[in-house]
């Protein structure tokens, strides 16, 4: 119980409720934890743009993997790992998504770009109100020269995301792509994932994966939480994720990541 190093977080569906805010156990769990000295990392779909309104609005900074895995950014806001697929590739999805007639919007993220084919896409303007971040509508020729795509996001109807994932997959093999909500998908690059970013982030503080906790609550949580010694999956996962993890807590509405940390006895009542 007393081996814990590392503490690892999702944001949506996990660390913030369903109202988007933070419960005030969850936010005396992260201090209690940043007082013990255990790192406390978020780690999300979102980009930085994204996450740094929590910090704001909560008294707090921690490193953060943002794009799923693609980008690594450190308590002092420093850039510290950066990966992904370029601009042609991006547009050659962006080509096959038109051209096959999906329903789903795109998104294109890199680093602090976020760029949208079509900002009055309801789907679009909910995304905006949950981050607290306004998209910048255009193209891909808006991305500087050499810039790295973090993620491509399709914004999809519950009811075709499935599909839609399916044929991504097929037409594009060599992409890590997932599902992070119902209607959310992510498109990275080959091996990128939420558990290759908490493995170079253990990798360089000398820590043992089995001593890192996380906490998720959906697919692109997945192999995170099969990675570390103690997964925590939420009670508002899917059931059939329920099916898989045997640590599975309350929901994000309730205190679940307070309780989780207090079992564990690294974090005081």
């Amino acid at each position: 119980m007393g081996n814990v190093k590392i503490v690892f977080s999702d944001i949506d569906g996990t660390l913030l409720n369903s109202r988007h805010r933070m419960l005030d156990s969850t936010h005396k769990a992260i201090m209690d934890l940043q007082k013990s000295g255990i790192p406390f990392v978020i780690v999300t779909a979102r980009g930085p743009s994204g996450v740094r309104p929590i910090f704001k609005r909560y008294g707090f900074v921690c490193p953060m993997i943002c794009y799923s895995g693609a980008l690594i950014i450190d308590e002092n806001d420093k850039i510290v790992h950066s990966e992904g697929f370029g601009a042609e590739d991006a547009r050659s999805i962006i080509s096959y998504i038109e051209e096959s007639g999906f329903d789903c919007t795109w998104n294109i993220y890199s680093e602090e770009l976020w760029i949208v084919n079509d900002r009055s896409d309801k789907r679009i303007r909910v995304e905006e109100e949950i981050v607290e971040v306004d998209a910048q509508e255009g193209s891909i020729d808006l991305l500087p020269e050499g810039a790295i795509v973090g993620k491509l996001l399709c914004m999809c109807e519950p009811e075709a995301i499935c599909h839609i994932e399916d044929e991504l997959k097929k037409r594009f093999p060599k992409l890590s792509i997932v599902k992070s909500s119902d209607i959310l998908l992510e498109v990275m690059g080959r091996g990128i994932t939420k558990a290759s970013g908490i493995e170079r982030v253990c990798t360089n503080l000398s820590i043992p994966l089995e001593s890192a906790a996380a906490f998720g609550d959906h697919y692109n949580d997945a192999q995170m939480l099969r990675a570390v010694g103690m997964p925590f999956l939420m009670g508002n996962a899917p059931k059939d994720m329920q099916k898989e993890f045997e640590c599975v807590i309350g929901s994000n509405d309730e205190p679940s990541i307070y309780n989780a940390l207090k079992g564990l006895g690294i974090i005081t009542c």
